[in-house]
């Protein structure tokens, strides 16, 4: 049987996350409880899309898969290799496999280093290839991601716009031809058409390269058009996970209706029914409520929710969701609250 808070993880994935917790010190003894016994996994092959509100430890999560830095505790399991317990030497050796890119694709790149120079670097690093082979592979991957090689390898990253600096990123990203990419937030700073080459060049890169994704973003209408599964977090915890066509069509948890309520909608007729906007200040991660943390926000809290914290639950079709009082039931299933 599962433990409590992982009946929603599955056999032969790639990547899981069981009981993840993240902590950091906020000053007089006391702590940020940026994620805190976050379980999610990731079949080869997948995308899973974690979305939530900034500041709910999307990020945090996608760094602390990457040991960027190690959790405070919990299990990060690479295709069978736990990757927690393994050696500042064996964990270097694990890298290639598992690359990320980051939010900003400006400052992540060095402003003094030639882009040729600066796709090139991981190769240089492992020592991979000779001279000339390098220079193909680089020539390679810039190619894939849109970039003309012949220009783009001699200017500085300045010379580029966001767009292209961050398919730069990702093309330094496939270089050591890693398996698993953590895309953290890797749209949210450049304009919408934009956005939509990105994600483009992200699926074909995915196809082309045969990549497992973890795409974190805020934005749900882009996670939708993305992932395979979809992951929401609130406060450091996972609400709701399942298919997107399952989240985002019947959103179980009250957090992700609401969520999916806040997306603007291009006509609004006058007497239409909308969904009441979230109530309430957003708690402190340093002092998370008690029981479900969604609870002082949350128009249908009982009791109960101030009391304990509600398990992982499957709601059907591998929807789950941690909710006392889910907007979705098992057919059959009796109402436990009244709302």
């Amino acid at each position: 049987m599962s433990e409590p808070g992982t009946a929603h993880l599955r056999d032969d994935t790639l990547l899981s996350v069981e009981h993840l917790v993240v902590e950091f010190p906020a000053g007089r003894g006391r702590k940020v409880h940026a994620v805190s016994d976050l379980s999610i996994d990731i079949r080869k092959g997948e995308t899973l899309g974690l979305v939530g509100e900034s500041g709910c430890g999307k990020s945090t999560t996608g760094r602390a898969i990457m040991q960027l830095p190690s959790p405070t505790s919990g299990s990060v399991s690479y295709d069978g290799t736990e990757v927690t317990k393994l050696s500042r030497a064996d964990l270097r050796r694990l890298r290639p496999k598992m690359q990320m890119i980051f939010q900003d694709p400006i400052s992540s790149l060095n402003p003094r280093r030639k882009v040729g120079d600066i796709v090139a670097e991981p190769l240089q690093i492992w020592g991979i290839g000779t001279p000339e082979e390098r220079v193909a592979k680089v020539r390679e991957v810039l190619d894939a991601c849109g970039l003309d090689p012949d220009v783009a390898m001699g200017k500085y990253p300045h010379e580029f716009s966001g767009g292209q600096c961050q398919r730069i990123c990702v093309a330094r990203a496939l270089v050591l031809d890693p398996a698993v990419i953590i895309c953290d937030e890797p749209v949210s700073a450049l304009d919408v058409s934009v956005q939509a080459q990105i994600l483009n060049l992200l699926e074909e890169m995915k196809e082309r390269y045969g990549l497992t994704l973890v795409f974190i973003a805020h934005d749900l209408a882009v996670v939708k058009n993305v992932s395979d599964r979809v992951a929401v977090m609130y406060l450091g915890k996972l609400c709701e996970t399942g298919t997107p066509d399952d989240v985002y069509g019947s959103p179980a948890h009250p957090y992700t209706a609401a969520l999916l309520a806040s997306i603007p909608k291009p006509e609004v007729r006058s007497g239409s029914e909308e969904s009441a906007p979230l109530s309430g200040e957003l708690p402190s991660p340093i002092d998370p409520p008690s029981g479900c943390r969604f609870r002082t926000r949350c128009p249908y809290a009982q009791d109960i929710c101030a009391q304990v914290e509600p398990e992982v639950r499957d709601v059907g079709n591998g929807h789950f969701v941690a909710c006392h009082f889910p907007l979705v039931r098992r057919p059959n299933e009796p109402a436990t609250a009244t709302f």
